[in-house]
């Protein structure tokens, strides 16, 4: 997706180069426009706003929980409050966008702050919130996991439908080709909405959002994609089979989805600009009511917002009610703490891990030297040896600029007279279109050497600081430099899996108990369907088209996930949302702490896989009541709840308290810094396994926390019976304490169920959701989560 304020080269992983150069402001954009100095440090500073006069009218949700029984007309009703609040019929009717009604109850409309302080105060409204923009949060990676082609296919997926709300799909693409598929399961009440758009029997259908009416000239009004997100997360979950695929020569093999044999549902709710919030909700009501078994979310918020002031939140927890499990991304802040979007435990969150594929790109010097880092570099050089140059020896001083700034290769700062047709080395990772604009044939780039690679728009190489300074040394030593850069290898990347740099960490910054996120998922170098309208690079200068792309982020696993829980519920049709969840869970495969620091607040219950979750042994499951108890833990009023549920759900005199007997399958512990490690947790497990089994509890946490179990033994009789325990952590009083981590096993001789526990120290009496992302963006916006060299902006999930 394009960034709402983009600045190539201004990224997480040139940070130290911001503060070495505060002229960068002077920089370019692509384009020949320019960021004026103050713009530019508000925007560096997350400081930029929008001021806009209280009578002035924006797009705001209304949300009222769920949709009333009876056949009256929702829409009537949203009319009726609106008529009252502006004064008139037809002032009721423009200012109307969306009427949710299909699955709950809600509506979109355009506002002032008057109205919606008005708005607010009206009897059966549970929030009021403003219509901004979320941004966007393969072949190799399912075999990776173990889910090879024996395994998948084995249970009915042609009955099982994933919805997607995302960027559209390009439905011509092969991966959503209906060759061999029968008609739609009967339970399908959707639609193909679009004009020159065919849906067929894998993409049974399409619709589209756009609440503000806002297009980019690169928009198409329709479920097609123009982005390239959509087609490359939908075909992640349940692309059919394709041969011969690669990107431009690169990972040539099979490409295919988790569940090939699935049906596809798309929901477009995001645009060039971002994803609005009444859209997304638009897509949660259409997508229930149409019956999808699983939707499947790479957006996400990029600060923490309330359960009920959360589109995602609120949808998903709608789906749950008709048993519908929403898997989600974690979001692209890491490797920063609490930086963890999508944490509602009813929500399945993913973050992003490494596969045991990495591209590499190798730079070879005049003088012998060469060397390599993680690139994606299709661009055939033959060999052949060019001119090198420094950018910091070629500033475009007629333009304003020296060599402080040129060395950075930023658009317009480099002087084409010296650096056509040459190899330009650059000290910082941009998106190489300030190189192309300066007519350079490549680009070798340094920096701090990221855990995933990168695709651009012209040959190039990323390499490491270090390497990068032995680079100058040569072009400054030598009277004729020149260098080659080659095409990419594939090299096995024995480290796998670890949890890339990216992808956002835990704990949960507004519920400490429960743990998120959830479980990691291949999301780094991910080769699936893309949209031949956009540029595989994400540069505006890339003219190449392909119909298949390597990209990276949160956004890229969690439809592996969305596959899995497609998996499972092929199956195990009538298991509840909570019940997949905890089998993906507990079956998970263990990671390995020693390369991932932030152990569970990284990975969640670790690697998924999907051949072990479909026969977990036993299952956490959990109801909407269940759900409604923790929030009233969580401080939610009767009558607040009442309006959510439909129902005459009552907190019972519950305070708000520790959320430690939802029924979730991990434990979460937060001390406060100087007191005592003490926590009991309630939990119910659910036999799906064999009818006479008899499970053992063993239990490992290092010292000095301790671990009890009660009790430790626990004996099924028949499947679908259900066993409760009990377990306590305790440990002396702890201050400034790293996360400690260890888990719980239930063992019968057949199947491992396995739940982490983590332990950790907070900050006294601070609720979690004051404590978050360190270098959080002052606009509250939704982003998707994948991750283009273009998108690599300070906060950018």
């Amino acid at each position: 997706m394009k960034a709402e304020v983009g600045w190539p080269g201004i990224n997480a992983s040139c940070a130290c180069s911001i503060v070495r150069a505060s002229c960068l402001a002077a920089t370019t954009k692509p384009s020949s426009e320019i960021m004026p100095i103050n713009a530019f440090m508000s925007v560096l500073l997350g400081e930029q706003q929008i001021i806009l006069d209280s009578s002035s009218e924006v797009v705001h949700i209304v949300y009222m929980g769920e949709r009333p029984e009876g056949s009256f007309s929702v829409s009537s009703v949203h009319h009726s409050m609106l008529e009252e609040i502006l004064g008139s019929s037809s002032s009721a009717k423009d200012s109307i966008v969306y009427s949710y009604g299909r699955s709950f109850n809600g509506f979109a409309a355009k506002l002032s702050d008057d109205e919606v302080a008005r708005l607010s105060e009206m009897e059966g409204v549970v929030s009021v919130f403003p219509n901004t923009k979320l941004k966007l949060h393969t072949t190799r990676s399912w075999d990776f996991l173990g889910f090879t082609q024996p395994n998948y296919g084995a249970y009915p997926e042609g009955d099982v439908i994933v919805g997607l709300l995302d960027t559209g799909v390009w439905p011509e693409s092969k991966s959503f080709d209906d060759e061999g598929f029968g008609p739609p399961p009967s339970k399908w009440k959707g639609a193909c909405k679009a004009k020159n758009f065919t849906c067929n029997n894998k993409l049974i259908g399409a619709r589209f959002y756009n609440s503000d009416n806002e297009y980019d000239v690169s928009d198409i009004k329709s479920p097609r994609d123009t982005e390239g997100h959509g087609s490359h997360t939908a075909s992640t979950v349940a692309g059919r089979e394709v041969e011969g695929v690669s990107f431009f020569g690169l990972a040539n093999g099979t490409a295919r989805g988790g569940v090939p044999n699935a049906r596809i549902a798309v929901y477009k709710v995001c645009w060039a600009y971002g994803c609005a919030l009444a859209d997304i909700l638009a897509g949660f009501d259409d997508a229930i009511a149409d019956g999808v078994d699983i939707i499947s979310v790479s957006l996400g918020a990029d600060s923490p917002l309330e359960y009920f002031e959360d589109p995602i939140a609120i949808g998903a927890f709608h789906a749950m009610k008709k048993g519908i499990l929403t898997s989600n991304s974690a979001g692209n802040s890491g490797p920063f703490p609490r930086s963890v979007s999508n944490y509602s435990p009813w929500t399945l969150t993913v973050a992003a891990s490494t596969i045991d594929r990495k591209f590499e790109t190798r730079v070879a010097l005049g003088n012998g030297q060469s060397f390599s880092g993680p690139t994606i570099n299709s661009f055939v050089l033959n060999g052949t040896s060019y001119p090198l140059i420094w950018g910091g020896d070629a500033p475009n001083v007629s333009a304003g600029f020296d060599s402080e700034i040129s060395t950075f290769c930023f658009g317009h700062t480099l002087n084409s007279l010296k650096t056509e047709g040459k190899i330009i080395y650059c000290e910082g990772l941009t998106d190489g279109a300030g190189v192309i604009l300066a007519k350079g044939l490549g680009t070798i780039m340094s920096d701090i050497v990221d855990d995933l690679a990168f695709a651009f728009p012209l040959p190039a190489a990323y390499i490491s600081i270090e390497d990068g300074q032995k680079v100058l040394d040569y072009i400054k030593t030598s009277d004729n430099p020149i260098a080659t850069i080659l095409v990419s290898e594939t090299p096995k990347d024995a480290m796998a899996p670890r949890v890339v740099s990216f992808s956002s960490r835990g704990p949960n910054p507004v519920t400490y108990d429960i743990l998120k996120p959830d479980i990691t998922a291949p999301g780094v170098d991910i080769l699936a369907a893309w949209s031949p309208l956009s540029s595989p690079s994400g540069s505006p200068l890339d003219t190449r088209v392909t119909n298949y792309n390597i990209i990276s982020g949160t956004s890229m696993s969690c439809p592996h996930a969305s596959g899995a829980a497609a998996y499972v519920k092929a199956a195990h049709p009538n298991w509840s949302p909570a019940a997949i969840k905890s089998a993906l869970m507990t079956t998970a495969t263990l990671m390995d702490p020693n390369k991932n620091l932030d152990k569970e607040f990284a990975y969640g219950s670790g690697q998924i896989n999907p051949v072990k979750a479909v026969n977990p042994g036993l299952v956490f499951d959990a109801k909407e009541a269940d759900y409604v108890d923790f929030l009233c833990k969580q401080g939610y009023s009767t009558s607040t709840l009442r309006l959510v549920t439909g129902d005459f759900s009552v907190c019972k005199g519950t305070a708000p308290g520790k959320a430690w007997s939802l029924n979730y399958p991990s434990f979460s512990l937060s001390v406060p810094d100087g007191e005592q490690i003490m926590g009991t947790f309630t939990r119910t497990v659910t036999n799906v396994g064999s009818a006479n089994s008899t499970y053992y509890a063993s239990a490992y946490m290092p010292s000095p926390v301790g671990v009890k179990v009660v009790p430790p033994v626990l004996r099924f009789k028949a499947v679908g019976e259900k066993k409760s325990f009990t377990i306590m952590v305790y440990g002396p009083k702890i201050v400034q304490q790293p996360v400690i981590s260890g888990l719980i096993m239930w063992n019968d001789g057949s199947h491992l169920v396995r739940t982490p526990i983590v332990v950790f120290t907070v900050l006294p009496s601070i609720r979690a959701s004051s404590l978050t992302n360190p270098f959080p963006s002052r606009k509250r916006h939704f982003e998707g989560s994948s991750i283009h060299h273009k998108n690599r902006i300070l906060g950018r999930n």
